[in-house]
């Protein structure tokens, strides 16, 4: 949402301990410890990726027995030799994860999601931040797009523009026009866009193209995704630190509910684990 939140109310202590770790869902990780899993959260861990294993080579049945003559003895058959693809050769596309149930994500917005991780990688390396903490965003926002209604070039069929930033809301800051409503179509208050739901003024610092067309749209998922990772890594970010990742949340939304239901569903997308109740609390 970008900076349109007046300050929380919120009687947590953000430095507290107590604060940082009711992000983490307690039922996800109890679930998960229950179940005899140990689910690795890759924004809150460092380990690195295995090679793939090659293929093992094709075995020889042995078990006829050969009567002791002078007959030869057959050679074993070579094992076949893989084919390497083309170097040039384009990767298949990846399925989404959970296409159905509480934790689903069209495939156009995966395909957004992840995007938004290359992207930031190669922008800002330091920061760590994957995909499912943009996941997260996108799910509280907007649903992911309301159930991923875009075409195949991640355009949104109908825009997202949010309620005006006139203070009618508890905690809601009042924001007036800053664009001339060229992206919200309002010239008299702000109001946030697309599927990560930007103000103008934010998205005109941290908008970013994220699919390569020359140019930068919130109501794009590709652009918003990728906005949305270069918004929440700015200022020197660490997206794996826990401490860091909320600091960088509340930027986003100055709201401890809301940086739990973010949390809670980027845990969610990496461990499986649909969260619990309590582990979404509401978004005042």
């Amino acid at each position: 949402m970008g900076r349109h939140n007046k300050k929380s109310n919120s009687t947590l202590r953000r430095g507290s301990v107590i604060a940082l770790t009711g992000m983490i869902p307690g039922g996800l990780i109890t679930a998960a410890a229950t179940s005899g899993a140990a689910p690795a959260i890759p924004f809150l861990t460092t380990a690195a990726k295995s090679d793939p294993i090659a293929a093992e080579p094709a075995t020889v049945d042995a078990t006829q027995e050969q009567e002791v003559t002078a007959q030869p003895i057959a050679e074993p058959a070579p094992a076949p030799v893989a084919i390497p693809a083309p170097a040039d050769a384009a990767p298949a596309p990846l399925p989404a994860p959970l296409p159905e149930g509480p934790l689903g994500i069209p495939a156009i917005n995966y395909a957004a999601y992840q995007n938004a991780e290359r992207v930031i990688a190669e922008r800002q390396p330091d920061c760590g931040i994957n995909w499912m903490q943009v996941a997260g965003v996108g799910r509280v926002e907007s649903s992911h797009a309301n159930g991923g209604k875009a075409d195949g070039n991640g355009n949104l069929f109908e825009p997202i523009i949010g309620l005006p930033l006139d203070g009618s809301l508890p905690g809601q800051a009042v924001i007036m026009d800053s664009d001339g409503g060229a992206l919200d179509g309002d010239s008299v208050y702000d109001r946030a866009v697309g599927p990560t739901q930007f103000i103008p003024t934010t998205w005109a610092h941290y908008g970013i193209d994220g699919n390569g067309d020359g140019k930068a749209d919130p109501q794009n998922l590709f652009d918003a995704a990728a906005s949305t990772a270069n918004y929440l890594c700015d200022g020197g970010t660490n997206m794996r630190d826990i401490v860091s990742a909320t600091k960088a949340i509340l930027r986003y939304n100055n709201s401890m509910a809301y940086v739990a239901n973010v949390t809670a569903w980027s845990l969610a997308y990496s461990t499986g684990i649909t969260p619990t109740a309590d582990a979404l609390p509401r978004i005042h």
